[in-house]
């Protein structure tokens, strides 16, 4: 499944909008450095691609 989120990225400082592929079981795999980004916590994407359900490798 390929799903699209928006929102502020505090890494560029701009808005973004990230391409998330993403099967049931597996890890999402997104075109950002979701996996390793440093604001994850507070990011509103990381907040939309961690609802997906899916935790990550």
């Amino acid at each position: 499944m390929e799903t699209f989120f928006s929102g502020y990225c505090r890494v560029l400082d701009c808005s973004r909008l990230v391409e998330v592929e993403y099967e049931p079981g597996t890890s999402p795999e997104a075109d950002c450095c979701y996996a390793d980004c440093v604001y994850r916590s507070s990011c509103p994407i990381a907040a939309q691609i961690d609802a997906l359900g899916s935790p990550i490798a």
